[in-house]
C-alpha cells in the first residue's frame, strides 16, 4: 500500500496552528507528516515563516503516533551539520523514534539570510555530501573531529544520542543528488512523479529503500474558491526544483510567476471538492514507484476542513484506490 502523508507547510501558518494541524492529521489517520524547514515564505500572500524545528519539538510531544520528517532541512548554510546532527539526534529522542532527517542541498530563498553567498549546484552537492558524512560520524557517537573542503569540526560528540539514530533521507532533482542519495541515503525524496529518478536512485543503491514524494492539493467546497487560492500561495510550484532553488526572495517568484494563470494551476493541482481527482494526482506518483506520498493542502485557514474532509473522503478513496 501506498503510505499518505500530511504536510505542515511553515510556509502558510503560524506555529501553534502548525502543531494543531499535525494532531488533527493523527487522528484523521494520516499514516506520516513531513515540515518544510523555511526562513521565507515562496509568496508573500503565504505569510509566515517559524522556526521548523521548534514546530517540530511541540509536535513530537503532541502527537503520539503519526511519524515526524524535515522536508527538507538544508545542512550547509543556515545550520552547520553538527547542530543539524544534535537538532535530529534530540527529535529522535524526543518522539520515541518516529522522526526521519529529511536534507536536501538548499534554496537561495532560504540560505541566503546568513551572507554566504549562493554557489554553484556542483559546489552545493559536495557539501552536502561533507554534511552527511560528518552527521553519521556524530550518530556513531564518540568524539568527531573533522576538517574537509568546507567544513571544520572539533571534538564534538552528540551526548544525547539514541539508540536507534534517525534514517538519512536526501532530496533528489538529477543524476548527481540521484547517486548521492543511493550511496548515502536510507530514503530518497522527491517533488515530481518522474520514475527516471527512481530508476537513478536505484543505480547508485537504492534499490529497496523507501521514496518520499509530496504533491501540493487544494480541497475546498467551490472549487472556483480552491483555484483562486493555488494561484494565490502556489504558483511558484509548477517552476521546478531546478529553477525555485536558485530565485533569493518571495518578490522573485512573483515576478517569475506573473504569467502565470489560475487556469493554468488548476491544470497541475487537483482543486475541489472531487475524491476522484485528487486520486488521479496521486496516481502518477504510485506508478512512478513512490512508496509514501505527503500531500500539502493549499492554504493555513484551509487546514481544518480539509482535515475533516481527508479522514470521511479523501483517504478511503486512496486506500481503495492504492491499496
Amino acid at each position: 500500500m501506498v503510505q499518505i502523508g500530511y504536510t505542515m507547510m511553515t510556509e502558510q501558518a503560524g506555529p501553534r496552528d502548525l502543531v494543531d494541524h499535525v494532531v488533527r492529521a493523527e487522528g484523521a489517520g494520516f499514516d506520516f507528516s513531513v515540515t518544510s524547514d523555511h526562513y521565507f515564505p515562496w509568496l508573500r500572500s503565504q505569510g509566515h515563516s517559524p522556526y521548523a524545528w521548534s514546530v517540530l519539538g511541540a509536535a513530537a510531544q503532541a502527537t503520539s503516533r503519526i511519524p515526524l520528517m524535515t522536508y527538507v532541512t538544508c545542512p550547509s548554510f543556515r545550520y552547520h551539520p553538527a547542530v543539524v546532527a544534535q537538532k535530529a539526534a534530540t527529535m529522535q529522542l524526543l518522539s520515541e523514534g518516529r522522526f526521519r532527517l529529511g536534507l536536501g542541498s538548499g534554496e537561495n530563498l532560504n540560505e541566503h539570510v546568513v551572507g554566504g553567498g549562493w554557489p554553484s549546484v556542483d559546489v552545493r552537492h559536495e557539501m552536502l555530501e561533507e554534511a552527511v558524512e560528518i552527521i553519521r560520524a556524530l550518530f556513531d557517537g564518540g568524539h568527531v573531529n573533522h576538517h574537509g573542503t568546507h567544513y571544520d569540526v572539533e571534538s564534538a560528540r552528540l551526548w544525547d544520542l539514541p539508540d536507534d539514530p534517525p534514517p538519512l533521507g536526501i532530496a533528489v532533482s538529477g543524476e548527481q543528488s540521484c547517486s548521492l542519495a543511493g550511496r548515502l541515503g536510507d530514503l530518497v525524496i522527491a517533488t515530481e512523479p518522474e520514475a527516471e529518478l527512481l530508476q537513478a536512485f536505484d543505480r547508485h543503491g537504492g534499490t529497496g529503500k523507501p521514496r518520499v514524494g509530496q504533491l501540493p492539493v487544494c480541497y475546498d467546497p467551490d472549487r472556483d474558491t480552491a483555484v483562486r487560492r493555488a494561484h494565490d500561495q502556489f504558483r511558484w510550484f509548477g517552476g521546478g526544483w531546478k529553477v525555485n532553488s536558485e530565485l533569493p526572495h518571495p518578490d522573485s517568484f512573483a515576478a517569475a510567476t506573473q504569467y502565470v494563470t489560475p487556469d493554468d494551476v488548476a491544470a497541475s493541482i487537483p482543486c475541489g471538492d472531487d475524491p476522484e481527482a485528487f486520486v488521479e494526482a496521486v496516481r502518477p506518483y504510485a506508478e512512478a514507484g513512490f512508496t509514501e506520498i505527503a500531500l500539502v493542502q493549499i492554504g493555513g485557514e484551509s487546514q481544518p476542513a480539509y482535515l475533516d474532509w481527508s479522514e470521511k473522503t479523501l483517504l478511503p478513496a486512496l486506500r481503495e484506490a492504492f491499496a
